[in-house]
This record gives C-alpha cells, sequence and structure tokens, in this order.
C-alpha cells in the first residue's frame, strides 16, 4: 500500500505531503482535523464564548460592550445601535449577539440604566430594536467595574485597538447577576444571589469566615435549597411559584419560577386543564408591573388540592440543577459559589491595594514636584548666572544637578533629567507668582492624605471591609431579597391528579380498566393511580390503572390504592384448603411490590375466602356465622365481633373461627371505628399537616373535628384536618378548635389607638369562612391572644403630658369577663400603649402515648404466641406486627396450643372450655 493511503505518523500530526501526481496538492488527514482543529475551536468556545471569567464574572462580548459604553461615556444616553457598532470594533462576531447580549445585561438592572422598552424577562417580551432604545453604564458600573490604572489591556481581534483582558471588577459581579452558557464538552450554569448578601458574605470572607451563598431569583417566588451543594455540578434547586388563595374559587399567581415567563407558565396550566390533571373555569393574566395570573376554579374544586396539583403538573414547579463553572488561569474550572466569591472577595482587596498604591505614588509625585518648583524659586535657582547662560539641556541638567545637590536628602526619590525638564517648563509667569504658604499648606493636605493611604495599607482589611460597607450603603437600597427560602414538602403526581378517569370492573372474567364502559363501574379515578385487587381465592395484588388489564377471575374488591394507608383495615374470613379450618383476620396493606400477587390466606390449594370488607376508618363490624349441620354440634350459628380481633400483618395466619365447615357468613350490626383519633402535627417550615410527628403537636382528631387558625391581621377560620390543606404564611396561631376554650385578646382601634381588652370563645363558624375578631377600622391591629386561663400581661406605656416611661402589670381576667366574640371589649389602660408582652406561659398539648384498649372478654383466640411485657412481667401481649398500625387497640390475646380445643358454648359463643 504506498504512503498516500496510509500516511506517516508525521502526516497524522497535520504535516502535508505533495502528490505524485503532476500538479499535485497538499493532503491534510483527517485525524489532523480531529486532533488539531476541533481543538483549537473546543478552546475558543470555552475561553472566547461561552464561560465566564472569574475575576469580573464576564463572557468576552458581555466584557467588550461594557468597555465599548465607556468608551463611549459622556454622561448622556446612547442608543444601543452606536453602542453595538463600537462594540464591533472588539468583537468578531455579528451585531444580533452582541445586541442580545446587551439587552441581557439591561435587563439585569445592575450595570447598565436603560430608557425605553428593553423587554421584560417575566412575560418574555422581546426588547425593541436597538435603534430604538439606549443605554448608559450605571453609578455603581462606574465606580466598580472601571480603572483604567489597574487595567490588564491587550490587542483586539484585528490590533487596531486595545482592549482588557479583564476587567477590574470590586464586587462579585459573577454571582450578583449570574450566569448561563453552553460549551464543547461543559456547560456553565451560575444562579444569581442577592447584592445586599453578597456583600455581607463578602465582608464575613474578610473577617476570616466561610461564607454560605443562597442563589435569590429577581422572579421572586418560593426556593428549597436544602439540595443547593453550594452552586456544584449535582445540585438541585427547586423553586415555586407563590400562589395565594384568594377565596375558595380563586387563586393567584402573583411571582414565578426564575427561567419561566407568565405566558410559558399559563400554558403549562391551560395543557394540565386539558389532560385533565387540573379542572379549572377559567384563567386570566393580569401582569402589569407586577405578575398576577388569576385562576378560576371549577365548581366543587379544592383550592389546596389545586394548588398542589399546579405544582406538581405545571411549570409553577421548577428544578434547578446548577453548574458553576468558571475560566481561571486560562483553564476551566469547576467551583463551589462559595469559593468564587472568596476568590472574587481577596481579587477586590487586590484592587483596591493597588489602587492605593497608585494614588500613593501620584501624591507622592506631587509633592516631590511641589516640593522640586517650591526650592528652585526660593533658592533663586532660576536667577542664577550659570542657568541663565546655560546654551543647551544637557547643560542645564548639569548646572541644576550641582544647585540641587544639598537637598537631595529631602526628596523621596532621585531626580531625573525629565524632572528638570519639567521644571524649566514653567512660565516665569507662574514663577514669579508663586505662593510659598499656599504650596506649604498645599504639600501639608498632601502630606495628610499619604498619611491615610498608608494607613489603609497597613490596615487592608478593614479598609476592603469600609469599601464593602459603603457599597452596601450606597447601592443596597431597594435590592432586598425577592425569593423566599423554604423547605417543600414533595408532592406526589398520584395523590393530586384529578379524577379525570373512571374504573371499570369484570369481576368473573377478572377484568379491570377505564376503557370498560360496559362493565360494573366502581369509582373516579386518575391516570396515575394504582388500584388494589382482591380475589375469592385470597389473593390480592397492586396494579398501575390501564386501559383494561387482566388481574385474575372471581375479583370480590377493588379499590384505588393508597401507599402507605394504615387507617384502612380490611376484615377477612376465609377457609384452608388444606385443613377446612376457618380463621379470622384483620390486616392493613401499607406497602407492596406492583404487579406482585400476596396471599393473604395460609397459601394451601383450595382455600377461599367466606367473607370480606374494606373499611376505611377501621370500622368492625358484628357477623352472623352460620355453620352446616353436624352431629357434634348443639349450636349451628354464632356471632363474631370483628372488635375482639387484633389488628396484624397482612401475612398473619389469623385466628380460628372454627373447624367445621361454615355454609353462610351474613353482616348483623355495622361497627364504628376501633382505631384512635388521628394525631395530626403541624410544621411550621412546611407550613403543612403530617402525621409523621414533625413540627407542633396540634391533638388527636376524629369525626367532625375542625382546626383553628388566627391570622395576623386579626381574623380566623376554622379548616378540616385534611394534610393537604394549605395554611397562610400570616398565620400566629393554629391549633385544634375546641368550643369551650376561652381566648383573651388584646387589639388596637385603628381610628382611636386606643388598645383593648376582650374576652371570648370563637364561633363555630362553616368551614373556609374567614371572620374578623378586631375592629374593621382601617389601622386596626391583633396586639396579642393567649388561651392562658389566667393570662397576666407587661405593658410599657407613656403616662401624662411629659409622656414619662413606665412599666405595669395588669390581669386580663381582671378587666373583663368573658362576652360575645363581637364585642369591643373594655380599655386595657388609660394611658399611652407603647409595647404589651405576656407573662403567662400556655401549656402546649404533649402528644398522649398509645394506649392499648382496656381488657374485655375475648371469644376469639389468638393464632401468635403471646410474650411478657417489658414493663409487667405478670401481664401478656400480642406481638407487634410490621403492618399493624400504631394506634389500633388489639384486644388481650391468649396463646392456642390446640385448634381442637375451640369448641362452641350453648349460648352460641366460641372459646376454650
Amino acid at each position: 500500500m504506498s504512503d498516500e493511503t496510509n500516511p506517516t505518523p508525521e502526516e497524522n500530526q497535520g504535516s502535508t505531503s505533495e502528490d505524485n501526481q503532476p500538479g499535485g496538492s497538499q493532503t491534510i488527514p483527517l485525524s489532523g482535523l480531529y486532533e488539531n482543529w476541533f481543538l483549537d475551536y473546543a478552546s475558543y468556545v470555552i475561553l472566547d464564548r461561552a464561560v465566564p471569567h472569574i475575576n469580573d464574572g464576564f463572557k468576552p462580548v458581555q466584557r467588550r460592550i461594557l468597555h465599548s459604553l465607556k468608551e463611549m461615556d459622556d454622561g448622556r444616553f446612547n442608543k444601543a445601535a452606536n453602542v453595538i457598532g463600537n462594540t464591533m470594533k472588539y468583537h468578531p462576531h455579528g451585531d444580533a449577539s452582541i445586541g442580545d447580549a446587551m439587552v441581557q445585561l439591561g435587563q439585569k438592572n445592575l450595570l447598565i440604566d436603560c430608557q425605553g422598552n428593553w423587554g421584560d424577562p417575566v412575560t418574555g417580551d422581546s426588547a425593541a430594536a436597538p435603534r430604538y432604545i439606549e443605554g448608559r453604564l450605571s453609578k455603581f458600573a462606574n465606580e466598580v467595574v472601571f480603572n483604567p490604572d489597574t487595567t490588564e489591556w491587550q490587542l483586539s481581534y484585528d490590533g487596531r485597538n486595545r482592549e482588557p483582558v479583564t476587567l477590574p471588577v470590586k464586587f462579585p459581579l459573577l454571582l450578583a447577576q449570574g450566569a448561563e452558557g453552553i460549551a464543547v464538552g461543559l456547560a456553565t450554569k451560575i444562579m444569581p444571589h442577592n447584592f445586599i448578601e453578597l456583600i455581607d458574605s463578602s465582608i464575613e470572607v474578610l473577617r476570616g469566615g466561610r461564607p454560605n451563598l443562597l442563589p435569590d431569583f429577581p422572579t421572586g417566588g418560593l426556593a428549597d435549597c436544602s439540595a443547593y451543594n453550594e452552586g456544584q455540578r449535582g445540585g438541585k434547586i427547586r423553586v415555586r411559584a407563590k400562589i395565594e388563595e384568594r377565596d375558595k374559587k380563586t387563586l393567584a399567581i402573583t411571582e414565578i419560577p426564575y427561567g419561566t415567563t407568565t405566558g410559558g407558565l399559563i400554558d403549562s396550566v391551560v395543557a394540565a386543564n386539558e389532560k385533565g390533571k387540573i379542572k379549572i373555569k377559567k384563567i386570566e393574566d393580569n401582569t402589569a408591573q407586577n405578575v398576577e395570573i388569576i385562576i378560576h376554579l371549577a365548581p366543587g374544586i379544592s383550592p389546596d388540592v389545586t394548588i398542589d396539583a399546579l405544582y406538581a403538573f405545571t411549570a409553577c414547579e421548577v428544578s434547578i440543577s446548577p453548574n458553576t463553572c468558571v475560566i481561571r488561569d486560562d483553564k476551566p474550572h469547576f467551583m463551589s459559589v462559595n469559593d468564587v466569591l472568596i476568590e472574587n472577595t481577596q481579587q477586590t482587596k487586590r484592587l483596591l491595594k493597588q489602587e492605593l498604591e497608585i494614588r500613593l505614588s501620584e501624591l507622592q509625585e506631587k509633592i516631590f514636584f511641589s516640593s522640586l518648583l517650591k526650592i528652585f524659586i526660593q533658592e533663586g535657582m532660576y536667577k542664577h548666572p550659570d542657568y541663565e547662560n546655560a546654551g543647551d539641556f544637557d547643560t542645564v541638567v548639569q548646572v541644576l544637578t550641582h544647585l540641587f545637590t544639598p537637598f537631595f536628602d529631602q526628596f523621596y526619590r532621585e531626580i531625573l533629567p525629565e524632572d528638570y525638564k519639567k521644571l524649566i517648563e514653567k512660565p516665569m509667569s507662574s514663577i514669579t507668582r508663586f505662593d510659598v504658604k499656599k504650596a506649604d499648606e498645599q504639600m501639608a493636605a498632601l502630606e495628610e492624605e499619604i498619611k491615610k493611604v498608608r494607613h489603609h495599607l497597613r490596615h487592608l482589611t478593614d479598609y476592603a471591609i469600609a469599601w464593602f460597607e459603603r457599597l452596601k450603603e450606597k447601592y443596597g437600597k431597594g435590592r432586598e431579597r425577592r425569593t423566599e427560602l423554604r423547605a417543600f414538602d414533595r408532592v406526589e403526581a398520584a395523590q393530586v391528579a384529578l379524577a379525570n378517569a373512571k374504573l371499570y370492573v369484570n369481576r368473573t372474567e377478572g377484568f379491570i380498566g377505564t376503557g370498560m364502559r360496559k362493565d360494573e363501574y366502581v369509582t373516579d379515578c386518575s391516570d396515575l393511580d394504582d388500584i388494589i385487587i382482591f380475589r375469592s381465592d385470597g389473593k390480592c395484588l397492586v396494579t398501575k390503572i390501564q386501559d383494561k388489564v387482566f388481574v385474575g377471575k372471581d375479583i370480590i374488591h377493588v379499590a384505588v390504592f393508597k401507599k402507605g394507608d394504615d387507617r384502612t383495615v380490611y376484615n377477612l374470613i376465609y377457609r384452608d384448603g388444606k385443613s377446612g379450618i376457618s380463621y379470622v383476620k384483620r390486616f392493613s396493606v401499607v406497602g407492596v411490590t406492583r404487579d406482585k400477587e400476596y396471599d393473604l390466606t395460609k397459601g394451601e390449594k383450595g382455600s377461599k375466602v367466606l367473607y370480606f370488607t374494606a373499611n376505611p376508618n377501621g370500622e368492625a363490624e358484628v357477623v352472623n356465622i352460620q355453620l352446616k349441620p353436624h352431629s357434634k354440634l348443639r349450636k349451628l350459628q354464632f356471632d363474631l365481633d370483628f372488635a375482639e380481633v387484633a389488628i396484624k400483618g397482612r401475612g398473619s395466619q389469623g385466628n380460628i373461627v372454627t373447624k367445621y365447615p361454615i355454609k353462610k357468613v351474613n353482616l348483623k350490626s355495622k361497627g364504628v371505628s376501633t382505631l384512635s383519633g388521628r394525631k395530626i402535627w403541624f410544621d411550621d417550615v412546611l407550613k403543612r399537616l403530617n402525621a409523621d410527628g414533625r413540627g407542633t403537636y396540634l391533638g388527636e382528631f376524629d369525626g367532625d373535628d375542625k382546626i383553628l387558625t388566627v391570622m395576623a391581621d386579626g381574623t380566623y377560620e376554622l379548616t378540616s384536618f385534611d394534610l393537604s390543606n394549605h395554611f397562610d404564611d400570616k398565620l400566629v396561631r393554629i391549633e385544634k378548635y375546641n368550643p369551650q376554650q376561652v381566648y383573651s385578646v388584646v387589639h388596637r382601634d385603628g381610628k382611636s389607638g386606643v388598645c383593648y381588652v376582650k374576652r371570648f370563645l370563637f364561633e363555630d363558624t362553616p368551614i373556609g369562612k374567614r371572620t374578623s375578631i378586631i375592629n374593621d377600622e382601617p389601622g386596626s391591629k391583633l396586639v396579642l391572644i393567649t388561651a392562658a386561663a389566667a393570662p397576666v400581661v407587661r405593658v410599657d406605656v407613656l403616662k401624662g403630658k411629659s409622656q414619662t416611661a413606665d412599666t405595669i402589670e395588669q390581669d386580663l381576667t381582671a378587666i373583663i369577663d368573658v362576652k360575645g366574640m363581637k364585642a369591643q371589649g373594655n380599655r386595657l389602660t388609660p394611658h399611652d400603649v407603647q409595647h404589651v408582652t405576656l407573662l403567662t406561659e400556655e401549656i402546649p398539648e404533649a402528644p398522649s402515648p398509645s394506649m392499648e384498649a382496656p381488657p374485655h372478654t375475648a371469644s376469639i383466640a389468638a393464632a401468635a404466641t403471646t410474650t411478657p411485657s417489658p414493663a409487667n412481667p405478670e401481664t401478656t401481649a400480642s406481638p407487634a406486627t410490621a403492618d399493624t398500625p400504631q394506634d389500633a387497640k388489639p384486644p388481650v390475646d391468649f396463646e392456642i396450643t390446640n385448634p381442637d380445643d375451640i369448641q362452641i358454648d350453648d349460648n352460641g359463643q366460641m372459646g376454650l372450655f
């Protein structure tokens, strides 16, 4: 094979060879293109296009735009088109990319003062054409970004102009603005952070601490940064829109997640509605200066569930993955935002030191020349014959050097010929009018300033801290945090999905699905639900909802499965296929593997379910059991109360009912719940209820129990204890509603400014109705509310015309008796009230330990062997199982060693005799 078709290693490295053909041409191997050209291209995109530099936080196009703005800056606005044109001297790409980058800089509202329509990142509206909009550098940019004396310069791409390598930015600008870019083989996504927090963190760095930065988005909203990971790869931020419940039929979105637009968010809500994930009547976009998207709910739709569904199925919640990549030492580096801030802070300190050193040099030069001029005039050197007769500059230098020799020790450096040249160029008029006193005063002022500069250089850290504090004071107003940091509970989509489908079943054939409209209707469900199925052979399984799926013949129960539901209790009687003995059991199905069959019997062939019920709140009914005739039986029927059967695990064998064949099982009477009330806690971080023990314990809830919530504006509302409820951020009190509980309230009347005391019972208003407990006058305020039996408060007052400060204590029960909720109340004190402090502590309710139900006569034996209780060895208790609810009330069981010992007495009761 020839060399042309099999290149040498040298050719593989990009070398060329000449063809043997006449008029031969150069050949570039393909491998050379990949090894050299593509690497050059990748390096160029990374270093000069997509990734910001750590020193100033700019990509090259942004740096060139700001350099052009500074070059054109005369205090007035410049057409964006003119700025773009000037920038093209430095940026080797088209005007469109420059214009887009300039608009993005302007929209960040930090470096460029904008005039005209620069677009809106919130609504997604684009900016007007560059010929219609204007901009100029902001005062902040002029102060923080530029200093030609500390700037490192380089030639532009065509060699005709100079441009900065990086701008001498004395602020963590990269973290304030954020950045995003995609290069070759890597990308960067740096979150914006709060202006004031960056300054405070920089000060903390200068004092030796390590910062802990969390992002702050210009669009506001709510952010869960618990997995932020300092902005490094692998981190995650969950950002949510701020959704308000205006009333039970209306929701309002007032802030949107970062990276979304109002138009995109509305489209996602409409799409979710069309897919049946949520159900709304209408959506309106009233966004003007502030975001306001109004969602009108369909009748009967819960606003709390809809809020969760909006977070689960629409752009109201987005997940952002940060990736802090910057150019450092001419290479891309992946860093944490805290390390970037530390480096930016040290960079600012270095630049401040450099500026101080330059200023010190300038001051020393001013004093140097002023002293040179003063001696030159005072000593009459300009009239010296040798000076006047000097013929050329070299002679002048020799004469002046001789004349200044006695004064050399007064100067901080050697006198150079250039200094003499500057001296002799002074016009005679200025020499004759020279004011020695004024010159001394000026030099004294310069000496004083030099002392300050040297002091700053000796205490550089303190000087840098003062620099940041001055920036904060000068530019920090109006730049407070906009994004509220909060931990989110994870919304399970299946739990909030709207029931947009119908579930059908064919029990005999064993099919279930949403497309079987001719078969038996079961319930409404969502297309995200799991379905639990029980069959007559004692098997159960959980499967995903489908259009039609075979799950096994002879279905006895089918329902939507709720994962982790320990309140639903299944009551079961089954006959064992091998022994013929019938068993009874009560159990919950808490967690399963999807599409795996579970046997609820002993697993013997021929086992059959004789009786089955599903009870959503642990209800226990009484059934009548009829036995088939037998020579040994005196009674052919007896009653069985499921309340006497302990709730155990799904896989437990159960308790023996009878060894004789059962003819029929009939429901005799419906039962009540055997479970205790549901213990509820309020998580103040998530602002949600939970049954997991997180937050403040509210109490044990059952039936029609309600929750009382009191808001800071003096209104209250009763709600259910549904875990899907949302609560207002301005909540000041939340607890279980007790209609007999007396509350004491101190409130200030908005019209008179007088503080009143009232004691009352909260009225049992309808759920969801907001009612005020203070005056309706504008400016009225709820000062204090307590449920203490004998509340005592300390009141800071101003007495008399002299407004003397004093403190008094008041027993609120002595001021007023319990009256109606609408009563104004009695005056707290005749003096001007400044502050009210509650001195009496309220005792919060603590969760009571789970108590066993009192022992009662058990007519059905337990299958499991009992074990001694650690607390009392004389008593026995059933061993707990994984699926047994913690709040169940099991009866006292006893040991059965021989199932044949089970007998039925003359009254039809079953037990050991």
